[in-house]
């Protein structure tokens, strides 16, 4: 490279003496972060997930969309029409928090299981309340009892189950108590809430009690049913502008990968209807091909993270028709095609895949990251939209933080 395109990329200039020299930094939504080296020369294959990751559907319209859809479904299943009334809001939720079907609450937890955040429907609890209902503000992870949201997928049902334990709890219709109990939440005049006794795990109107872990169910019910119907999906393929980013640098990262000798796989959950028609929404128009012809391979259906341990049955797909062809694909894939189904152990011996020379870029954490790791020693790549709008806030903030850690250190001193 020469000197004149490396001063392009880096935006470095001579500096005068005593200024320091000025570094390129892209926008903090577009940059990328490692927790270990990566050779990109050693990576032979590039997977990619397709919700959440090549379409990037624009928050907060489409989970506002979402919202609305499970909201009109708890209605048809008997749920108070007043929940028609809520309103989306982007600013409360945030992916990785935990439901408590116990008690109802809403927990922000760190890698030890202590609990740094605890909420009642939209109701913050103090210190002294926590550790009413959690000894030591402490909990242990019970995939019975908690439920953890941790996709984007997640969001309009966290931001809904929070609504309904709110709407519950403040309804003068419905009295906070335990199934087991014959108390009942008392009445704080002061705030003019209703307290959080240890022992509440629902609420009864008359004769009948509901369990928060009931509310939690319908909830989790209402959102598959959602998205099994296909309703979402359908307004989304009818209003791909409105809920779908479109970005014309793509298939330059495509083509770039491939002229240096990469095979490049789609790995999704979505049908192949709905792959087709998102895809060809994001890469049609800049070049006279199909998008099929970006990728080596292509499988839908995948169903992970099943995926990554027994897997399904592997076949093919009729791209005409999209049906699936019978039979059982026995190999080997090839491009063009689109198979449906399957293994990580499949994929990787028809493709000759050999660990970390497959690097898979993906938005679940779990479903998409930690199992292609664990599993098969793939590298990953996980889109983390959220960390744009943290890094805006530690750089404008940045003179409070400063500020912070000074009377950090004078407390340290005065109690040295």
């Amino acid at each position: 490279m020469s000197t004149d395109g490396l001063s392009e990329k880096l935006d470095v200039n001579t500096p005068a003496r005593g200024e320091r020299t000025r570094a390129f930094k892209r926008d903090p939504a577009h940059r990328v972060f490692v927790n270990r080296s990566l050779h990109m020369s050693k990576i032979g294959f590039f997977g990619f997930d397709l919700d959440y990751t090549l379409a990037i559907y624009k928050s907060p319209e489409y989970e506002a969309v979402a919202f609305n859809f499970i909201k009109e479904r708890l209605v048809a299943i008997g749920y108070p029409a007043e929940i028609l009334e809520f309103e989306y809001d982007p600013s409360f939720v945030t992916r990785g928090l935990w439901f408590d079907k116990q008690y109802g609450n809403l927990l922000k937890v760190d890698s030890y299981g202590n609990i740094l955040v605890c909420v009642h429907g939209f109701r913050f609890l103090k210190s002294h309340e926590v550790r009413e209902v959690y000894p030591n503000k402490f909990i242990v992870f019970d995939d019975k009892r908690i439920y953890v949201l941790n996709t984007l997928f997640h969001l309009p049902e966290l931001y809904m189950l929070a609504c309904i334990i709110d709407y519950f709890t403040n309804s003068p219709m419905y009295e906070r108590c335990s199934q087991h109990s014959d108390s009942v939440a008392s009445v704080d005049s002061a705030e003019n809430t209703k307290t959080v006794p240890r022992n509440d795990s629902g609420v009864m109107c008359g004769e009948i009690f509901m369990p928060f872990e009931s509310i939690f169910q319908d909830v989790r019910n209402a959102v598959d049913k959602v998205h099994d119907s296909g309703l979402l999906k359908q307004l989304t393929l009818d209003n791909l502008r409105k809920y779908v980013h479109k970005d014309e640098r793509l298939p330059v990262l495509f083509n770039r990968m491939r002229a240096h000798g990469s095979k490049l796989f789609l790995l999704t959950n979505s049908d192949f209807s709905y792959t087709d028609k998102i895809m060809t929404y994001l890469l049609n128009g800049f070049e006279n091909r199909s998008w099929q012809s970006y990728f080596d391979y292509v499988v839908v259906d995948a169903k992970k993270p099943g995926f990554f341990e027994g897997g399904t049955t592997l076949r093919e797909v009729d791209t005409e028709s999209g049906t699936l062809k019978l039979g059982v694909h026995m190999g080997p894939m090839k491009a063009g095609r689109v198979y449906a189904g399957g293994s990580v152990n499949t994929l990787s011996q028809m493709l000759g895949i050999s660990g970390k020379e497959a690097i898979y870029f993906g938005d679940h954490i779990f479903g998409d990251i930690l199992k292609s790791k664990k599993i098969r020693g793939w590298r990953t790549f996980l889109v983390v939209p959220e960390l744009g709008q943290e890094l805006n806030v530690w750089h404008d903030k940045r003179h409070l933080f400063a500020r912070l850690g000074e009377l950090d250190s004078k407390v340290s001193e005065i109690f040295r």
